[in-house]
């Protein structure tokens, strides 16, 4: 796969140095498919990404986020050398799989349930970008202008 040079764009552009570093990081992460995972919208602004992480307990896991990055770590405790394995067919592997959040979108939670880590998402806009209801007033009524909240 070919490398893309985003250099000559940074010199021209303004503003867009996130974008240009999603893009670098799209390209670099199709690599490893370890572990599988689900992406799924639960409602009209929460979503949840499920990880399959057999074999890992909860203190084996890390999640962070970090400049709109959601980053899991998994790495396997020692284990004892006292059995004998004769076929491994369970990864053990120490993995890192790393998800671009959009902008107002927030880790609300983490779950692991039969080997499934759930990360609960939720997005979250601000008040001054919620639609806003602006009532118009005749010109004789004298009263203020009423601005009201949520439209909905």
């Amino acid at each position: 796969m070919r490398h893309l040079d985003f250099t000559p764009l940074y010199r021209s552009t303004v503003g867009f140095d996130r974008m240009f570093s999603m893009l670098d990081s799209a390209n670099s992460d199709q690599g490893s498919a370890y572990p599988p995972y689900n992406i799924e919208r639960t409602g009209d602004d929460t979503y949840r990404i499920t990880m399959a992480v057999a074999g890992f307990k909860e203190d084996e896991l890390t999640i962070e986020t970090r400049d709109h990055t959601l980053a899991v770590h998994g790495e396997k405790a020692q284990e004892s050398e006292d059995k004998e394995v004769l076929y491994r067919g369970i990864a053990s592997r120490a993995f890192e799989r790393r998800f671009q959040l959009a902008d107002h979108v927030r880790v609300d939670g983490a779950s692991m349930e039969h080997g499934l880590l759930h990360i609960d998402l939720l997005r979250e806009l601000p008040e001054a970008m919620k639609p806003r209801k602006i009532s118009i007033q005749s010109a004789n009524a004298g009263d203020a202008k009423q601005i009201e909240g949520e439209l909905n």
